[in-house]
């Protein structure tokens, strides 16, 4: 027993000396650490299986759309967030970009960068320089982002607007006090005002503009057909509030959504009455907890089959290939749900 307890303090040890390495590539430190090396994740993981005697690599689902969510710190507190603040990590920028590369080869169409809020990081300059490289050197077909909008700004737009295909940001009600309960307000920031702004800023930049709502017992009484109507988006994500264990909800849970949860039968009262909005896609939880690829700030791909996101090997370490198996994606409900769809700017045909 104590020599148990003895290696598992050393591999804890280990994790946490192989991010501050990590942490400290920028500067070119580099310090040779057992087990580690640049690339590698520092939390423990499923180990790879070797392929079974005929396996073909055919086999392993094709990483066709992906959502990186680089990283997990955000400037709101949604109540019901489901990829909360755990951590302060994020990626060197050339090694998020070998692992885009990467994904790239393996088949990827189209990268989604999502967070916490992209935004926060060295004031949207991260973010935009991985969408430049996405579809200036990479050249994918789609490039997008999901975000809060609060700290966008038009010199963005500007510098990288051209390189982003569509623009997602979130938006739960158009009732500022509904937002200021769900944990989107800042101060004397207006949400919704803020929402119009972006609005006329993608049509100016030639971005297509997406609107998401998380659909919980705070709005889903509300009518938005006027303003989703009004505000015209290419499509308008409508998912049902999720609970996943370690992140909303449970003893090591940063967030306590349990509140904000409705149920089946007002999620689909809540579609059917917008049912007249073109744009509509809804989403329930039983079509968005195995349906979206997601890697993490480690760049790993998260299993949420089991009620937790529970992570593979990164494909820094392992592959694409290695890795996603873990991944407890499920391709065929990727499709059924409209997964793939016309994600391209450039197909859209859109009056900007």
């Amino acid at each position: 027993l104590p020599l148990a307890v003895a290696r598992a303090v050393l591999a804890a040890l280990r994790g946490r000396l192989g991010a501050l390495c990590w942490s400290l590539a920028p500067l070119s430190l580099h310090l040779p650490l057992p087990g580690w090396r640049r690339g590698s994740a520092p939390s423990p993981a499923a180990p790879a299986e070797p392929r079974r005697d005929g396996e073909r690599d055919d086999a392993f689902p094709t990483p066709t759309s992906v959502n990186y969510h680089f990283t997990r710190q955000c400037n709101y507190k949604c109540g019901f967030c489901f990829h909360t603040a755990k951590t302060s990590f994020v990626l060197p920028l050339e090694e998020a970009e070998r692992g885009l590369a990467m994904l790239k080869e393996a088949g990827m169409e189209k990268i989604n960068f999502s967070g916490g809020e992209p935004f926060l990081q060295d004031r949207g300059e991260f973010v935009g320089k991985l969408v430049q490289f996405c579809k200036q050197k990479l050249k994918l077909p789609s490039v997008s982002i999901v975000s809060n909008g609060s700290l966008i700004r038009e010199r963005w737009f500007k510098k990288y607007g051209e390189y982003l295909d569509i623009l997602a940001i979130s938006c739960d009600s158009f009732d500022e006090d509904v937002n200021v309960l769900i944990g989107r307000g800042q101060g004397k920031k207006n949400h919704v005002e803020n929402l119009h702004k972006l609005r006329q800023w993608c049509r100016e930049y030639a971005v297509a503009f997406k609107i998401n709502s998380v659909i919980n017992r705070f709005n889903v009484e509300e009518d938005m057909n006027e303003q989703i109507k009004a505000l015209n988006p290419v499509r308008w994500k409508v998912f049902q509030c999720l609970l996943i264990e370690g992140e909303n909800c449970g003893e090591d849970a940063l967030r306590e959504a349990e509140k904000f949860v409705t149920s089946d039968e007002d999620f689909e009262r809540f579609l059917d009455r917008h049912k007249d909005v073109s744009c509509l896609v809804p989403e329930s939880n039983q079509k968005m907890k195995d349906s979206y690829l997601i890697l993490d700030e480690y760049m790993r791909f998260l299993n949420c089959r089991n009620g937790r996101k529970e992570p593979s090997k990164s494909i820094l370490d392992v592959g694409v290939e290695a890795a996603i198996k873990f991944s407890g994606f499920d391709e065929q409900m990727f499709l059924k749900r409209g997964g793939k769809y016309v994600w391209s700017k450039a197909d859209m045909k859109l009056d900007w």
